[in-house]
């Protein structure tokens, strides 16, 4: 689950920071080709100059420690004391301009489950994850067909589409926004908020107020109506929130679901239109269409870093002297791609003689990992969103040469900026939704 926030709110005072470290000490700057192309590789190089913790300098020169080692990000995840995620311990903060294009992904203190941290972020874990449990996993699906049914029949007469912009964008939030208590029509406005969001362009911060008042007048609404919806659940919890509280974690599911999990359904469909052992899934093979996906958590997961962790104070992990107030980001990706735990992720499997281990760190780890029911969400969403997908356009194919695809410019996530694909023309389903 990706950082949800786009605001902006001034940082904290205070912060002990020196000056940022530049390129010449040997940090890796994180940013550049090298991450929307071939990560991987410089993950490889990363772990062959440095160890399983990476000095990495920022934009505009700020430091932080890259955690690329399995057993290290298990470490410093499982260890909410050492290393908590208080964004307000960083001693970079006396440096860091209000304007500062990373600082929607590390975020600033706010109220919600997102960030918020030690007995603060349990007591918001404990009105949020009951309420996304209790989401009826038949009624996702079906909330999803009928979404991804009708993403489908405004493309499927022309014969041609772009995966991205046209299907596994909108699909995951038009989902949530039901799950959450919004009729379709304030589903469809939320989807371009977001889009808009992501893009991070001169609208984005009039996209995030948009965004947080649609959350307030959802809160307004249900308290005067409840329904069997998220929100309504969360306002029913014994313990009162405030309505900030209750628009800013409403906020933190709705968007830290979205492009996770567009990019989850991009990365499949692009890995079965693209690698022959998951071609059956084009014909109806089910296994291969949960095949794919856990492939994509292994190996081209949509976070590939997520920020982050900060030391409670000075400590040694894989090699590296981390100063009190350091930022540790953590390294999903390449951790994913450890070569120590891949060998005994490969035995595993081979000795169980099954197709699939679970063990990928997709979804972090620890405390502030995504919540399970917002995981069975999000597959359950991504998985049929591609089964549907696949069922109503059979002999799908890529538009352009697989080298073509471009990946977003990010070296926080992974996803592609447009699937252009082709099919033969079918017509629509006609069903009233």
């Amino acid at each position: 689950m990706t950082n949800p926030s786009s605001a902006t709110p001034a940082p904290p005072a205070g912060g002990g920071g020196g000056c940022p470290m530049s390129s010449g000490n040997g940090a890796v700057p994180l940013s550049g080709p090298g991450f929307h192309t071939e990560p991987q590789a410089l993950y490889r190089s990363m772990r062959r100059d440095h160890g399983p913790v990476v000095p990495v300098e920022l934009p505009g020169g700020f430091p932080a420690w890259l955690v690329i080692g399995y057993r290290e990000l298990h470490q410093v995840t499982s260890d909410g004391e050492l290393y908590p995620r208080d964004v307000s311990l960083w001693n970079q903060w006396e440096n860091i301009p209000a304007d500062w294009p990373l600082l929607p992904m590390v975020g600033t203190p706010m109220p919600s489950i997102y960030f918020t941290a030690g007995a603060e972020h349990r007591r918001h874990v404990e009105m949020v994850v009951p309420a996304l449990e209790a989401a009826d996993p038949f009624e996702i699906r079906q909330h999803c067909e009928q979404l991804a049914d009708r993403l489908i029949d405004a493309v499927c007469s022309r014969g041609t589409a772009d995966l991205v912009a046209e299907f596994a964008e909108p699909l995951p939030v038009l989902v949530l926004a039901r799950l959450v208590g919004f009729p379709d029509d304030e589903g469809a406005d939320i989807a371009q908020v977001l889009k808009d969001l992501a893009d991070g362009g001169p609208g984005a911060q009039k996209a995030h107020l948009r965004f947080g008042e649609h959350m307030h007048r959802l809160v307004a609404a249900k308290r005067a109506h409840p329904g069997d919806d998220v929100t309504s659940r969360m306002l029913a919890h014994p313990e009162p929130f405030t309505d900030e509280e209750y628009a800013l974690d409403l906020m933190a599911i709705t968007a830290a679901g979205h492009l996770t999990t567009a990019d989850w359904i991009g990365n499949s469909t692009r890995l079965m239109l693209t690698e022959d052992q998951f071609a059956d899934a084009l014909s109806g093979g089910r296994h291969s269409v949960a095949e794919a996906m856990n492939e994509v958590l292994w190996e081209d997961g949509p976070t590939q870093i997520l920020a982050g962790r900060w030391a409670s104070r000075d400590a040694r992990l894989g090699g590296q002297n981390i100063a009190r107030g350091d930022m540790l980001l953590l390294g999903l990706g390449a951790a994913n791609a450890d070569p120590h735990i891949r060998q005994q992720v490969t035995d595993q499997v081979v000795r169980s003689g099954q197709g699939g281990n679970n063990s990928h760190l997709a979804f972090s780890h620890g405390e502030y990992r995504c919540p399970f029911p917002a995981q069975e969400i999000a597959e359950i969403i991504a998985r049929t969103g591609i089964e549907v997908l696949l069922d109503r356009l059979p002999d799908l194919e890529l538009a352009v040469p697989a080298t073509e695809l471009v990946r977003r410019p990010s070296a926080f996530l992974r996803g592609m900026t447009a699937l252009p694909v082709r099919f033969t023309p079918v017509r629509t389903t006609g069903d009233a939704l």
